[in-house]
């Protein structure tokens, strides 16, 4: 409701697609979402980005939510698949 993330106490100033994305990647905690749904999703079927688009926000989205983002702990690639977000227990 309040479309609003947090690590820890910190608020995480995301953009709108960036929310988007991680809310998405939220809903299926653990399951791969590939970068085809993430665009019609997020960006609409009359849109014509491209799956590079994804991956650049999802980039981004790192940048925010990882400690490390050269070495992801929550939001992972699925080579050959999309993207997936794993939650600690």
């Amino acid at each position: 409701v309040r479309c609003e993330a947090r690590r820890g106490t910190q608020v995480l100033h995301l953009t709108p697609k960036e929310f988007g994305l991680l809310r998405l990647l939220a809903e299926t905690p653990g399951a791969p979402v590939s970068r085809e749904t993430c665009l019609d999703r997020l960006w609409g079927v009359a849109a014509f980005p491209t799956t590079r688009t994804v991956d650049t926000h999802v980039a981004a989205l790192r940048a925010k939510i990882e400690p490390e983002p050269a070495q992801p702990r929550f939001l992972k690639t699925v080579h050959g698949l999309g993207y997936k977000l794993d939650l600690p227990n």
